[in-house]
């Protein structure tokens, strides 16, 4: 298993009004995150909020290319990004205990936090296709270039692994420097995450390794 030590890139925030990051997801120009009672939109070249939508963001984020899911409660609602209208709501696997959230191949993957899981589920319908189980908590999950990232976050101790998405195997990890824990994460589609920094109010770009 490779480790490395996580490079910072950029720090955004916090903002006013937002004392907490949850889920976090990039459309290819603007990067959502969740901040209990909103969902923001962020510009990542100035740094700005550029949009908030008032709607129950408890937790995980994600794109699927047209629509934002967001984790609220124990249910998770499709969302259209342009009016903020909720479209659709499926159960969340956790019932209420969901974190991360991924959209990849079709599916979306979400994260479990205490029970250490992340689900394969079917976004029409919640019903649960795959379970991977780990040796951490899992908060943030995202996809890229067919590989499965996940982050993890207990007491003070953060990082972002690569998994194997079939047996959960840690494959590589990336390790947050102390105080800074990870939330929620997306790729950039390139070498970046965006991750979401939890009760500092602040989103981190962190380098994602060759």
């Amino acid at each position: 298993m490779k480790r490395s030590a996580a490079k910072v890139l950029r720090e955004y925030g916090p903002f006013p009004g937002i004392d907490k990051v949850g889920g976090v997801t990039y459309d290819g120009q603007r990067v959502w995150f969740a901040s209990g009672d909103k969902l923001n939109a962020l510009d990542p070249e100035s740094g700005k909020l550029v949009r908030s939508v008032d709607l129950a963001a408890h937790a995980g984020t994600a794109f699927d290319g047209q629509y934002l899911f967001q984790i609220a409660e124990d249910r998770i609602h499709k969302i259209d990004p342009e009016s903020g209208r909720v479209l659709a709501t499926i159960p969340a696997p956790g019932g209420g205990g969901d974190s991360g959230l991924a959209w990849a191949e079709g599916s979306l993957w979400v994260g479990e936090y205490r029970q250490r899981k992340i689900h394969r589920i079917d976004p029409q319908t919640g019903a649960i296709l795959s379970t991977i189980e780990f040796n951490r908590f899992v908060t943030g999950v995202s996809w890229i270039d067919g590989e499965l990232w996940h982050a993890t976050w207990e007491g003070d101790e953060s990082d972002v692994r690569h998994v194997d998405p079939h047996t959960g195997e840690v494959l590589e990890r990336i390790e947050m420097p102390e105080g800074m824990g990870v939330s929620g994460l997306e790729s950039d589609g390139g070498g970046r995450f965006f991750c979401g920094g939890g009760n500092s109010g602040k989103v981190r770009v962190i380098l994602r390794p060759k």
